[in-house]
């Protein structure tokens, strides 16, 4: 971890960004009399369009299947909000 002053950070940009580039991992902290104010790190790589969804559907692939008789359950909303017909 780089820490650096902000006139310096502005003197030196194309070289902080170069050195976070090369170095994923490295932060660089831009500092305003001694107190840290930002950070220069490297951008996470955009995820491909649809990636979420992909995951979630392999994740519900992998979730049992339901079991027993279905119930509908929103054809009989006041009868399990309010416990049964008035």
């Amino acid at each position: 971890m780089t820490r650096v002053s902000i006139s310096e950070a502005r003197r030196r940009l194309p070289q902080l960004v170069r050195q976070v580039k090369q170095d994923r991992g490295s932060v660089v902290q831009i500092t305003v009399r001694d107190e840290v104010v930002a950070e220069l790190r490297a951008a996470l790589p955009e995820p491909e369009p649809g990636a979420a969804a992909r995951a979630l559907l392999e994740l519900m692939r992998k979730l049992p299947k339901h079991r027993g008789r279905r119930r509908n359950i929103s054809g009989h909303v006041k009868d399990h909000l309010y416990g049964g017909k008035a």
